[in-house]
């Protein structure tokens, strides 16, 4: 096999900036890849530019005209604009992000003799099979015909296997952070002076930020707190009620006065903000449509890496990301009083335990999450799959 290998990615939007690790996950690839990116629309392209990027938004008004009308009838992307795309680069592997992607892929990657890898990121996982149980069916379907299918940690990849992926086909593989590019400095608040506590997300209801909030506000009947939010809502009507519910939250408890909202800001801002705090909140849960992290939030992963503290809950694959000796700094998803105590713990600590935890934490993430090393491990499974492609082709 030559040395180049060729990977068609494909994927719905490159790239809303809340998928900053996609970018991430694609970059960390060995130069040899040839990569070419299929999405149907396109957004932040001063942020994410892409060498090899087909949109579908930017073909031709007949390619339009005609794949919407096959889309009409049912058809999946086996024809048309993506079919068009994939031909022409004559990939070895064929990547498609989010499960949804991977099945209305059909049997192009087969048709094209291609290995296809179908990574699952979250809401593919629990709520879209929760929302519409034909999606059971539908990934069956693709689990009999898919490679190999990646998830970010154990509990994702239980509960792939719950839904019937063969346990040999599904493989955790880390979202990897640029770790060499975040300084580790750990921070620890002096002695009676604020904790400052910064929580970063898109305002969903799976994110648990009033949870978080009605966590604080227990604790700060103790200690002073100086809390920031960093996120908004969507236009979407579920977005704006969390964000409301948030807002509320802020009156009820009297946090409003020591709360910051800065909204979504760019990652040096996010980074600025980030050094200036002593402790990250990550209350995730379980969301009543079912939507859920899936694996675990990556801002996490980044504060921790950055020498910051952390609460979170026990949900989806968190405690994976966290060193074992955090296990008391996580609570229950919706556990409030867990959670204030998970802050109130660290408040109480020695800051020679904060020193020797925050390090730690950035040694846990060493061992497994860097984007370089994961980028390594992506490119083995490709040319593994590759290669046995050809193989059976011979």
């Amino acid at each position: 096999m030559a040395s180049e290998l060729r990977v068609l990615h494909r994927l719905p939007v490159w790239l809303p900036q809340t998928q900053t690790w996609l970018d991430r996950q694609i970059r960390a690839l060995p130069p040899a890849f040839r990569q070419r990116i299929v999405a149907d629309t396109a957004e932040h392209l001063d942020l994410f530019p892409a060498a090899d990027l087909w949109v579908f938004a930017h073909a031709g008004r007949l390619r339009r005209f005609w794949d919407k009308g096959l889309k009409r009838l049912g058809a999946r992307t086996d024809f048309g604009f993506v079919d068009q795309a994939a031909r022409s680069f004559r990939p070895q592997v064929v990547h498609s992000h989010f499960g949804h992607v991977g099945w209305a892929m059909g049997s192009l990657p087969q048709r094209l003799g291609a290995a296809h890898v179908v990574s699952f990121y979250g809401f593919d996982v629990n709520m879209l099979p929760q929302r519409d149980p034909r999606w059971r069916t539908r990934y069956a379907q693709m689990f009999r015909a898919v490679d190999r299918v990646l998830c970010e940690g154990p509990h994702m990849a239980q509960c792939l296997i719950a839904m019937g992926c063969p346990p040999e086909r599904c493989q955790v593989h880390h979202l990897g952070v640029d770790l060499p590019a975040i300084a580790f400095r750990p921070r620890t608040p002096p002695a009676g002076a604020p904790l400052r506590v910064l929580m970063a997300a898109s305002f969903r209801e799976k994110k648990g930020f009033p949870d978080g909030l009605e966590a604080l506000a227990r604790v700060r009947r103790h200690h002073p707190l100086a809390i920031t939010l960093i996120g908004d809502a969507g236009r979407d009507a579920a977005s704006q009620t969390e964000k409301a519910r948030i807002l509320a939250t802020l009156a009820r408890t009297g946090l409003a006065p020591h709360t910051r909202l800065l909204g979504f800001q760019p990652p040096e801002a996010l980074w600025r903000e980030a050094y200036d705090h002593h402790l990250f909140l990550a209350p995730s849960r379980t969301a009543s449509d079912g939507d859920t992290e899936g694996g675990a939030p990556v801002v996490l992963i980044e504060m921790v890496a950055s020498g910051m503290a952390a609460v979170a809950t026990r949900h989806c694959d968190i405690p994976h990301v966290l060193p074992a000796t955090w296990a008391d700094r996580l609570a229950p998803e919706g556990d409030v009083d867990a959670l204030a105590a998970a802050i109130e713990a660290w408040i109480a600590a020695p800051a020679g335990l904060w020193s020797e935890r925050l390090r730690q934490g950035r040694i846990h993430l060493d061992a497994g999450f860097d984007a370089a090393g994961q980028g390594q491990a992506l490119a083995a499974i490709y040319r593994e799959l590759a290669q046995g492609k050809g193989s059976a082709g011979r």
